[in-house]
């Protein structure tokens, strides 16, 4: 039986960076994946894929759509969805592949097989033939990850009723997508057939899309998305969802009790996700989980069998792939003895619709629960020269600065590279600046990134330029 330092099981982007900075900090490691392919769910039917097909997507969506205002004169435009399909397999292929590489380069020992514990220092990894090796490690980290969750009576068949997983294979652009779930997922993936030209219904239990953001930002995509062909049924709940050969017939009730009937080729459900933790032989090493499945950690994030720690999906928090490689990172330096940090608040949320929207901080929702006196700068993108250059002139930034001291408790935009524009708040936030701060530092222009610095005068004393 050989012995590792650290044994992490599972290599989606939780697990093999912590792995990496284990092995950079001298720890003999190995990591354990159940599938032939390492980058768990974000690089290979996640993450990864999805900005692959959103970004084919939006170039044809661009080309029908705006490319004749620009000057740029096409014929015969077609999506092919095959290549579509194909590209993104590519994409897929060489981003696993960086993967090996990394795990090569630092030395990680990689075993492919399903692992269980078989007490708190012992693991048997079972291949897919069967044969099973004994494994045993000072220190392990559970980086399972999680999977589709899916509602009560709604039987998944993979065919018409789909997941995610299914979403990111369809050979044909569907003439109607019924979306089950107004959240980050559902919306990315509805917005890739709605730019294809599929009708695209969503239906949301809740009274707003992205109802975990600030409000202001559901309201503004909700607006955009239906210009672009989206239909909401907000405050909906699903009833029923039945399949046949050809298509999915969906049965949905309002708030005032009104049934809807809606039938569409494909029926996503997108309702979130669930911590994978079954089948892992918790219960032989000691590992407590909770109500919701998911294994229970402390500050440190190890859980209450000393030497097992867990990190991402698995455990409490957004599960956000950039989540789990910062606890990654922790786990490994503590081991090290050092002293990482990690400032939950400050994580950010980003949604790759387009335009794309980002948060990060408190939500203006959040600060009028609490009490706490705030002022709010807001700038839109329409006044932005930048935007009207490159026709993207939707959406806003708005930020949160404490009344009193000025620090900016919340950053929330959608816009035009929302997604790459959130880091700066980040940095600032992190390094508690006053909206003041940005406001006095010099943006290049034109940028997109000035809106942010306007969005910080207007929350300093009313005094954006732009507007």
């Amino acid at each position: 039986m050989e012995n590792f330092d650290v044994a992490v099981i599972g290599s989606g982007p939780g697990g093999y960076v912590a792995a990496i900075r284990c092995a950079q900090l001298g720890f003999k490691t190995v990591i354990i994946e159940k599938y032939n392919t390492l980058g768990g769910t974000c690089l290979n039917v996640g993450c990864i894929p999805s900005k692959a097909l959103l970004d084919s997507s939006e170039h044809y969506f661009n080309a029908v759509n705006k490319f004749g205002e620009h000057g740029i004169k096409v014929k015969d435009i077609k999506a092919d969805m095959e290549q579509m399909i194909k590209r993104k397999a590519q994409v897929v292929k060489q981003t696993c592949d960086g993967i090996s590489f990394l795990m090569k380069k630092n030395k990680i020992t990689v075993m492919t097989g399903h692992a269980t514990f078989v007490d708190a220092k012992q693991l048997d990894v079972v291949d897919a033939s069967g044969k099973s090796n004994r494994i045993g490690a000072t220190n392990f980290i559970i980086a399972t990850g999680s999977k589709p969750s899916s509602l009560p009576g709604i039987e998944i068949d993979k065919k018409r009723i789909i997941t995610s997983t299914e979403a990111l294979e369809l050979k044909t652009i569907p003439n109607h997508l019924v979306v089950i779930g107004g959240g980050v997922i559902g919306l990315e993936l509805g917005s890739v057939y709605a730019r294809l030209g599929a009708k695209v219904t969503v239906i949301e239990y809740m009274n707003a899309i992205i109802p975990t953001m600030d409000r202001a930002l559901g309201k503004e995509l909700q607006k955009v998305l239906s210009k672009e062909g989206f239909t909401f049924l907000l405050g909906h709940k699903v009833q029923s969802v039945k399949s046949s050969a050809k298509q999915v017939e969906v049965v949905a009730e309002s708030s005032n009790g009104e049934k809807v009937n809606i039938t569409g080729d494909y029926c996503l459900v997108s309702v979130g996700r669930k911590p994978y933790t079954e089948n892992l032989g918790l219960d032989k090493a000691g590992v407590a989980i909770d109500e919701r499945g998911r294994i229970v950690t402390d500050e440190k994030l190890q859980t209450n069998v000393p030497g097992i720690y867990a990190i991402g999906d698995v455990i409490k928090g957004a599960m956000l792939a950039h989540k789990a490689e910062e606890e990654g990172v922790f786990v490994a330096e503590q081991l090290a003895g050092q002293q990482p940090h990690i400032n939950y608040r400050l994580i950010p949320g980003v949604v790759y619709t387009w335009p794309e929207v980002a948060s990060v901080g408190y939500t203006e929702e959040e600060l009028k629960e609490s009490g706490t006196k705030y002022k709010t700068g807001n700038f839109p993108f329409k006044a932005s020269g930048r935007a009207r250059a490159s026709m993207d002139t939707d959406g806003f930034v708005k930020v949160l600065a404490d009344s009193d001291t000025d620090e900016i408790l919340g950053v929330h935009i959608i816009g035009p590279r929302a997604a790459d524009m959130i880091a700066e708040a980040v940095v600032a936030m992190e390094y508690r600046a006053s909206a003041e701060d940005i406001a006095r530092i010099c943006h290049a222009h034109p940028t997109f990134t000035e809106s942010f610095k306007e969005a910080c005068l207007a929350a300093t004393a009313n005094r954006a330029i732009h507007i």
